[in-house]
């Protein structure tokens, strides 16, 4: 079944939560609340569906000129090394053009996958973490 990717459409908190465990991406998948709101909050969503299953995510938060920060990067494990990431990577970046730069906070097991779909890393960032 070919992959058909969208961007109109904003998956239920369940199947984010779905998407997300089977992934192994650590975000409060426990709290639906939070994750709808991580959703509703977002300004650039782009999905990959497999049929009716949702087999990968990009969400993203912008201002369309200047920055583009990616917070979420997911593809489902069955569906893992078959381009969804770096299509979804290369969409939010065509979307958001060409003055605009995408950045992103990697998960540790995902450190060696950005750099292999053209990502540069970076070493002048600085964090004020979350306390919950």
């Amino acid at each position: 079944m070919p992959i058909i990717y969208k961007y109109d459409v904003v998956p239920s908190a369940e199947q984010i939560i779905e998407l997300y465990n089977n992934a192994g991406l650590p975000r409060p998948t426990q709290d639906a609340e939070r994750i709808r709101k991580m959703y509703q909050n977002a300004n650039l969503i782009i999905t990959a569906w497999s049929g009716e299953l949702l087999v990968g995510v990009s969400r993203c938060i912008t201002d369309w000129v200047w920055s583009c920060y990616l917070a979420d990067l997911a593809v489902r494990d069955a569906f893992k090394k078959s381009g969804i990431g770096r299509k979804l990577v290369a969409l939010s970046k065509e979307k958001v053009g060409p003055e605009c730069m995408v950045l992103l906070l990697s998960v540790p097991t995902a450190m060696e996958y950005y750099p292999k779909i053209g990502m540069e890393k970076v070493e002048n960032g600085f964090i004020l973490p979350r306390n919950k």
